[in-house]
């Protein structure tokens, strides 16, 4: 029996004469968890779009083979006949369907061109028995949260027959519970034979599921070992080529004068009557400071930060000080004259213009400062993007680079620049880290650490314990829209946030800002 399920060898891709991946060889043994880590723009993701057929054959050098054949795919329905699904970190899903037609869609079983709904809701339903979905398989897929649609996507690739599953950053947007329960549905694809490759930046991810992993740097391979073999700091200096001697290089901050404070904060739910999505939220924010807002998801912390940058109403009843003044916020361009900045979770959304180029998206929080007679003085705008590439270690071509192709901590970075050009005084930044790797995220908290030293205080929501504990200077800890414990850097653990997140009140509560 052939050991192993696929051979990726001296591939080799180049973009616009730039090579992407440079004699990557890649080997997967059958049944087995393999993980696949690098930072961004490592070319992990080029790799596996040439291994799904999104870059068909003759577009790349090097040879892929297949359970012991080599492989010529001319696109992804070669590669799904050939048994290999790709379930990406953006849900490839239609909202408007059921989680049956979802599953069998492109795939539909018919006999003399009528579907054959009755024997498709019954296969479905046994899909789902298998990765854990309780629900019907009529429900609407726009009911389920992240997590069953994850499990949803991966019903649908064990319909396709498919022998090796791609797994791009499944757990990006998981509570820990989701993550815990997709963790055990990849075991038991594993004992049933099924091959999964696992691209994750959470290493403590990796070190848990994987059997084996391969480290890219660069567009090179750079190692493959045995998951017994590494730990997180190893990967992480495989990764970015030397060793980060602390992963939260949190520096003494030197907290200043009072800048921020909300009394009786409260924003109601517009889609639903009656219910709160924050609840009398009072809070200080001192200059010089990273302020840490945990909690689980759900809490309202998201909704929290939006409603203080104008995104949401808050009640009248609500009061936000600035500076020792009482003031109204209720627009986004209005935080902004006022001084406050707000790094979205949903970067591509909310943060960046993708199809802008680099300079654009840095100015776009500070176009008034930039515009003399309604014209921006474009010299300017480059002078100043130039510099935020430097000093952030960007990495991009020029500054009239396409944002949408850069690697999503360099797209971060980007969004940092935007704010650093606006010069604010608070600036919120929601799951700063979100989809960027080790190194990036190292580079961003020493950003953070620059910024505070400047004097402009930091709100920072975060789902990662070691980074919230790794970084703020206090926390605050949210649960059902509501502030249910505040501790200091000094007594602060992991226990007592999920203790004050889970809703329990106790010794944690209290107020160590005064």
């Amino acid at each position: 029996m052939e050991k192993c399920m696929l051979k990726m060898e001296h591939i080799t891709k180049r973009f616009h004469g730039v090579t992407a991946l440079d004699d990557v060889s890649f080997e997967v043994e059958k049944g087995e968890i393999h993980a696949l880590v690098g930072e961004n723009g490592a070319g992990k993701s080029t790799l596996m779009k040439i291994l799904s057929g999104v870059y068909p054959d003759g577009s790349y050098e090097g040879r892929l083979i297949l359970g012991g054949e080599e492989q010529h795919f001319r696109g992804t329905k070669d590669a799904e006949l050939a048994g290999i699904a790709i379930i990406y970190q953006e849900l490839n899903l239609v909202k408007s369907m059921n989680i049956c037609e979802n599953i069998f869609l492109g795939n539909e079983l018919r006999k003399k061109r009528v579907i054959q709904w009755n024997e498709q809701y019954k296969i479905a339903a046994d899909l789902m028995r298998t990765v854990k979905l309780q629900e019907s398989p009529k429900t609407m897929v726009s009911s389920l949260g992240v997590g069953k649609q994850q499990l949803v996507e991966i019903a649908k690739a064990l319909n396709k027959k498919a022998k090796l599953i791609i797994l791009d950053e499944p757990t990006a947007s998981l509570t820990e519970i989701e993550v815990g329960i997709l963790m055990g549905i990849l075991k038991e694809l594993k004992r049933d034979g099924t091959t999964c490759i696992y691209i994750s930046h959470k290493l403590n991810e990796v070190i848990q599921i994987a059997d084996s992993v391969t480290v890219l740097r660069d567009g090179q391979t750079i190692v493959t070992k045995g998951i017994s073999e590494v730990n997180e700091e190893k990967l992480i200096s495989y990764m970015v080529g030397r060793e980060l001697v602390q992963l939260f290089p949190h520096q003494a901050h030197t907290r200043r004068e009072k800048i921020l404070e909300t009394h009786r904060w409260t924003v109601m739910n517009t889609k639903q009557p009656g219910k709160k999505l924050v609840d009398d939220v009072n809070i200080s924010v001192y200059r010089g400071e990273i302020l840490g807002i945990a909690g689980l998801m759900g809490a309202g912390r998201t909704e929290f930060a939006l409603s203080l940058f104008g995104m949401l109403k808050a009640d009248e009843k609500s009061e936000l000080w600035l500076n020792g003044q009482k003031v109204q916020i209720r627009s986004p361009e209005q935080a902004i004259r006022m001084g406050i900045g707000y790094v979205s979770e949903d970067r591509k959304q909310y943060g960046l213009i993708l199809s802008h180029d680099v300079k654009r998206n840095m100015s776009l929080a500070s176009l008034k400062r930039l515009t003399h007679l309604w014209t921006i003085n474009q010299n300017l705008e480059i002078t100043q993007a130039q510099q935020y590439v430097k000093d952030l270690n960007i990495k991009v071509r020029d500054v009239d680079q396409c944002t949408e192709t850069l690697s999503g901590g360099n797209q971060q970075k980007v969004i940092l620049a935007k704010w650093m050009l606006a010069k604010p005084e608070v600036l919120i930044l929601d799951e700063p880290t979100r989809g960027v790797d080790v190194g990036a995220k190292y580079e961003i908290y020493q950003i953070m650490n620059e910024l505070v030293s400047k004097g402009v205080a930091i709100i920072m929501i975060s789902s990662e314990l070691p980074e919230i504990l790794g970084m703020s200077d206090r926390i605050y800890v949210m649960h059902e829209g509501t502030i249910n414990g505040e501790l200091t850097r000094e007594n602060a653990t992991q226990e007592k946030i999920l203790y004050c997140a889970s809703g329990e009140r106790g010794e944690y509560v209290g107020s160590s800002a005064e």
